[in-house]
Formats: structure tokens, C-alpha cells, sequence
């Protein structure tokens, strides 16, 4: 897989706030659509949001985050940043940027990925 490199975890108090964000190494109008999934240990991969690249579509992740979380993208830069507020201790987490087709950032499966990073920790403390 192509290599993403997130930035902006770490550690902050149950309501504050973390913006994440996703660098591609090309035009990430190639990919589709780019998305931000999480993984705590011992519990399933998850999406949290995703975005096409190519449009204005925005597809909300299967997760407790809806409401608190948004997603945006810059194509001059080649970037994608979440922006998550009121952070609860569940949303502990390490977050992963992935880019693909729609259809595989969407519903999966996953192993289609054109592209993943290697992750950021998010640590909310109560």
C-alpha cells in the first residue's frame, strides 16, 4: 500500500478537542475518496468519516463520534484533516488515514485500500 502520514494525535481531557490531519504523496483526486478509520486494542476497526475527493460527498462513519466530528480536504495540498471535538475516553483510539474507491473507503473490504498510514494516537482522559 501507498504510505499516508498522519499528524495531530495526543493526549487531551474528556470535551476538548483534536484536529487530525492526513498528508497524501500525490493529487489525492486520484484516490476517490479518503477516509479517517480507528482502532482501540481489542476491538474492531472502525470508520469514523470519510470524503470524496473528486466532489462534495461526505460519508459518515458507523460510530458513536456523529455530531462531534467533521471532515475536510485541501486538494492544492493534498490533505484531509478531522476535526473532532467534545472527546470522550472511548474515543481513545489509534486513528488511521486511508484512501480508495468510494465503494471499498465506504463499505469495504478493506483489504482493497489503494493507500494507509501508519496511524496517530489519541489518548482522551476523564
Amino acid at each position: 500500500l501507498a504510505q499516508l502520514q498522519e499528524s495531530g494525535g495526543g493526549s487531551v481531557q474528556a470535551g476538548g478537542s483534536l484536529r487530525l490531519s492526513c498528508q497524501a504523496p500525490r493529487d489525492i483526486y486520484n484516490y476517490d475518496c479518503m477516509g479517517w478509520f480507528r482502532q482501540a486494542p481489542g476491538k474492531e476497526r472502525e470508520g469514523v468519516m470519510s470524503i470524496s475527493t473528486r466532489g462534495k460527498a461526505i460519508y459518515p462513519g458507523a460510530n458513536s463520534m456523529s455530531g462531534r466530528v467533521t471532515i475536510s480536504k485541501d486538494n492544492a495540498k493534498n490533505t484531509v484533516e478531522l476535526n473532532m471535538t467534545n472527546l470522550k475516553p472511548e474515543d481513545s483510539a489509534m486513528y488511521h488515514c486511508a484512501a480508495g474507491t468510494c465503494s471499498v473507503i465506504v463499505g469495504g473490504p478493506w483489504k482493497f485500500l489503494k493507500a494507509w498510514g501508519q496511524g496517530t494516537q489519541v489518548t482522551v482522559s476523564s
